[in-house]
């Protein structure tokens, strides 16, 4: 009887485990779809509510003139709004579908799922010289041996940034002939702006700098993008495949986030395109359509650093597959042990909270009031994500299945617009939907 009994116990707990492991792996297997709060057990009038407040403060403060917000819990998109509009006079409203300029937040959309999925295939070492892959560092000293661990981690002393727009201004500000043409012709297929056409060799011009500028000897956390206006030509050389038709092919067509991409006017996308800043200096006018970084720009409009555009929901979808530790609907893109590799801080000990490529939150950022936190205090220690100049944030939660995506043009009318970080717009409305958990 009890041989009997102990077996069924036996048995049950096994049932228990197989379905608890089918439901988990299901779980990675979905697509997002669309539901509602309640159904993820969060309170649907405290998060509308809060939000509505939060962001209509912040568009009476200046701090951007319109906002997308998509949140996805368990899957299921439990929040989609769209608020204010396109610039401050009011006349395009922003809508569920249009397109934003994601800045920085390429970096971790762009090139380093690349990264990833060749570091999977064995085509990448995290801990060799990334001289054996970028050839031009075998002869620089300070760089040979930098590992691309230190790179994507932001540990490797890089320099921050170099501004490549003062190599095509005269000093009285107009711009070099030499290097830009109104015309495109066989030296001048670079297309920065409506008709503005970059010299086709100025792309090597801004590789020879950033393989010659300085290297810090003391390493430590030091944020540099220099490295991500490199990658896309990496990436070619690797594996033998135009850059963005490698994302296209491998990421972005079978996620169906066919707004994903570079240089969004020549798609003959439907979707309206927000505008970012009006430009005094280099394009003389409103810059929509085109990417607003600079060093973007003078690279065609596609680099790692910067250039992706897309819909909110476009993004979620990669950033639920990051969730899913590299699988959507069905499908694998990136091994699972990549992206723990990838997500998780490298350098505790240099007092860097860095993963590979990922941002990731402050150290003791639980404990952190919400002035103070980065990004919510509420975030799990295995969160990450990444923010964009223009005024976007994207942050994934694998321990709470929640991802989070805030689009803005906060750029608009100029740079000087801080409000958004004055206000701490984008914390405190991710803490929103944490706190509607516990509501």
């Amino acid at each position: 009887m009890n041989v009997s009994k102990n077996s069924f116990n036996l048995f049950l707990l096994i049932s228990f485990f197989i379905s608890t492991f089918s439901f988990a792996q299901n779980k990675y297997h979905q697509k997002i779809t669309y539901g509602y709060p309640s159904e993820v057990k969060m309170d649907s009038l405290y998060i509308h509510t809060k939000v509505d407040s939060i962001i209509t403060n912040a568009i009476q403060q200046e701090a951007f003139p319109g906002a997308r917000i998509l949140v996805v819990k368990n899957h299921k998109i439990i929040f989609n709004k769209a608020y204010g509009f396109h610039t401050y006079d009011s006349i395009q409203e922003v809508h569920l579908n249009d397109i934003y300029d994601l800045a920085s937040v390429t970096k971790i959309l762009g090139p380093l799922p690349a990264i990833m999925k060749l570091h999977s295939e064995k085509k990448l070492a995290l801990d060799s010289p990334f001289s054996n892959y970028w050839k031009p560092w075998k002869h620089r000293k300070d760089k040979k041996n930098v590992t691309l661990r230190e790179i994507l981690a932001h540990q490797a002393g890089l320099h921050p940034y170099i501004v490549f727009l003062n190599e095509i201004l005269k000093k009285n500000g107009k711009i070099k002939n030499r290097f830009i043409k109104t015309e495109a012709s066989k030296k001048y297929k670079n297309e920065a702006y409506e008709g503005l056409f970059i010299k086709n060799r100025f792309k090597n011009k801004m590789f020879r700098q950033i393989n010659r500028s300085k290297v810090s000897e003391l390493k430590k956390y030091k944020y540099s993008g220099l490295s991500f206006l490199l990658y896309p030509e990496l990436i070619t050389q690797i594996t033998g495949e135009n850059y963005t038709d490698y994302l296209n092919k491998n990421f972005y067509t079978p996620l169906t986030a066919n707004t994903l991409g570079y240089r969004p006017k020549t798609k003959n996308l439907k979707n309206h395109i927000v505008p970012t800043e009006i430009d005094s200096l280099f394009r003389k006018g409103l810059t929509k359509n085109w990417v607003h970084d600079e060093n973007a720009a003078l690279l065609g409009g596609i680099s790692g650093n910067a250039g992706l555009f897309g819909t909110a929901l476009d993004v979620a979808k990669i950033m639920q597959m990051y969730v899913n530790y590299g699988i959507y609907d069905g499908k694998r893109y990136i091994l699972e042990n990549t992206l723990r590799e990838f997500t998780k801080i490298q350098y505790p000990e240099n007092d860097n909270r860095r993963g590979l490529g990922f941002d990731k939150p402050l150290f003791n950022n639980a404990n952190l009031s919400i002035k103070e936190a980065y990004p919510a205090p509420e975030v799990s220690a295995e969160s990450f994500g990444h923010s964009g100049f223009t005024g976007t944030f994207v942050w994934a939660d694998p321990k709470n299945d929640l991802v989070f995506i805030f689009l803005s043009n906060r750029v608009y009318p100029t740079r000087k617009h801080r409000n958004i970080y004055n206000l701490n717009i984008r914390p405190k409305v991710q803490q929103v939907f944490y706190q509607a958990i516990k509501q």
